[in-house]
């Protein structure tokens, strides 16, 4: 757990490097708007839409146009994070397993589960290879 948790973290903090934004910035960022914009654009490729993305993007847009300061708006929601994360202690979880469960496992299991429906592709591949898988045994 300790070494996906570490990855994840210097990831992070080589994009707020990178690109100057808070270390706080840079992961209100990827978890609050990539990833759901990841999994909206999923759900919308599924049912052949567009417009759940599109209302998403307008909900981000305006919010971000009345954050006065988006530095201070990322460290507060980073720290409510950590304390909804910090919460799981009640069921034995400290807060590097709660992190990896809820913000990496969790979305890549959801983000493989709406690949298989989003592209026939990626299904075909998956089940190709766990038939592969299960005759090699």
């Amino acid at each position: 757990m300790h070494s996906v948790f570490q990855a994840v973290y210097e990831i992070l903090k080589s994009l707020s490097d990178l690109t100057g934004f808070s270390y706080n910035e840079i992961n209100i960022i990827a978890y609050y708007i990539i990833a759901p914009l990841v999994y909206i654009s999923l759900i919308d490729k599924i049912l052949g839409k567009h417009i759940l993305k599109i209302i998403f993007l307008v909900l981000v847009g305006t919010s971000l146009v009345f954050i006065p300061d988006f530095r201070v708006f990322s460290d507060w929601l980073f720290d409510r994070s950590v304390d909804f994360l910090l919460w799981f202690e009640v069921i034995g979880w400290n807060y590097t397993v709660s992190s990896v469960f809820i913000c990496v496992l969790f979305p890549g299991i959801l983000l493989i589960a709406l690949m298989y429906y989003a592209f026939p592709s990626f299904r075909h591949f998956l089940s190709k290879d766990l038939t592969k898988s299960q005759n090699s045994h």
